[in-house]
């Protein structure tokens, strides 16, 4: 995921010169530019910024107070000062403010880039997954207490966004135009996506009161809703259908039939009500394969079992296995105890 980078300088000179400098670089991330601190603030609004490198003296908003505006709207985002007119006065209160790096004009191009790159790194410092499903990451975040950056990007319209956690809880969330809960609805709703996990969270403040399960709910909720009215969900299908194609064994099943699964938990299950219909569904084998990925990820081993939500449609249990199997069951089952039988 190629980052972008915000130089901020009042020399139009220098800046072309920078850019065209940085070209070899474009493969780890993009420049864009701004010729003071009010245009930078506007940028910010209307790109991802991962890192921001601004000359220290311009007219209209110069670099501490473009400094400020990032420590306090854009917590995340690291400052690199630059500067012809350095003093051990300016250094001190440039790093006393949050700055992550400071450089004295003139300098060597490849140092700066150094830098950047290196700051750069501790985005991704818990790992990169590609193609991860995002509720389950999501979940999983919320379930061992994370404190994590998670920056998101959008493969299908390179979009990029970021979410804030502190100990599972979502403080914030922010896209380009967008922030708090209505960003946090639009980064949930992307299907197709890369995420870069930082293992630490600059944010303090909560500032989305809703409660995660409710957003994710709500997201899956109105995704279906939009997939209904295009016509690619069939709220009439008959139970027991799927329309993955999946194998289906029984709509009026026997858990004592012989299948890849241990005898204990079919056993155990025949006594639970609001189960609807067990079935194989190969099309979920891609999820199973990412959680492999997040379990070494954070350290919480494989996945045994996954209750999945889906509003007004029948929730189901994936159980993995040879075959993945699913287990159709309704919202009011005794969800807890079932999952305690197939992890067992």
């Amino acid at each position: 995921m190629i980052r972008t980078i915000l130089i901020v300088d009042d020399d139009k000179i220098w800046l072309r010169l920078i850019q065209k400098k940085f070209e070899k670089y474009r493969e780890t991330f993009s420049v864009i530019v701004a010729g003071n601190g009010v245009e930078a603030v506007e940028k910010l609004k209307r790109h991802a910024v991962s890192l921001v490198v601004t000359d220290m003296q311009m007219p209209r908003m110069d670099g501490l107070a473009l400094l400020a505006h990032l420590s306090e709207h854009y917590p995340d985002v690291q400052v690199i000062v630059v500067t012809a007119y350095s003093t051990p006065k300016l250094k001190r209160a440039v790093l006393e403010r949050g700055g992550a790096g400071y450089i004295e004009k003139p300098f060597v191009v490849e140092d700066l880039a150094r830098k950047i790159t290196d700051i750069l790194k501790k985005e991704s410092e818990g790992g990169i997954l590609q193609t991860v499903p995002l509720e389950m990451f999501i979940q999983l975040i919320e379930m061992e207490q994370k404190t994590c950056t998670i920056r998101v990007f959008n493969k299908l319209t390179g979009k990029k966004g970021v979410l804030f956690f502190n100990e599972g809880e979502l403080l914030d969330a922010r896209v380009p135009g967008l922030q708090g809960e209505r960003a946090a609805y639009d980064i949930f709703s992307w299907d197709e996506v890369t995420l870069s996990i930082q293992d630490t969270c600059a944010m303090s403040e909560k500032k989305i009161n809703k409660d995660l399960q409710a957003i994710l709910l709500d997201v899956m909720r109105l995704k279906d809703e939009a997939a209904d009215s295009e016509g690619l969900l069939d709220s009439g299908m008959a139970d027991g259908e799927t329309k993955s194609g999946g194998d289906i064994l029984e709509e009026s099943f026997d858990l004592t039939r012989p299948n890849d699964r241990k005898k204990s938990w079919e056993q155990a299950l025949k006594a639970e009500k609001g189960i609807r219909g067990i079935y194989r569904d190969n099309a979920w084998d891609s999820l199973i394969e990412e959680s492999e990925c997040i379990g070494k990820l954070l350290g919480t081993g494989r996945l045994k079992a996954c209750f999945i939500s889906r509003g007004d449609l029948k929730d189901i249990i994936i159980v993995p296995g040879k075959e993945t199997m699913i287990i159709s069951v309704d919202p009011n089952c005794s969800r807890d105890r079932i999952l305690s039988v197939l992890k067992d």
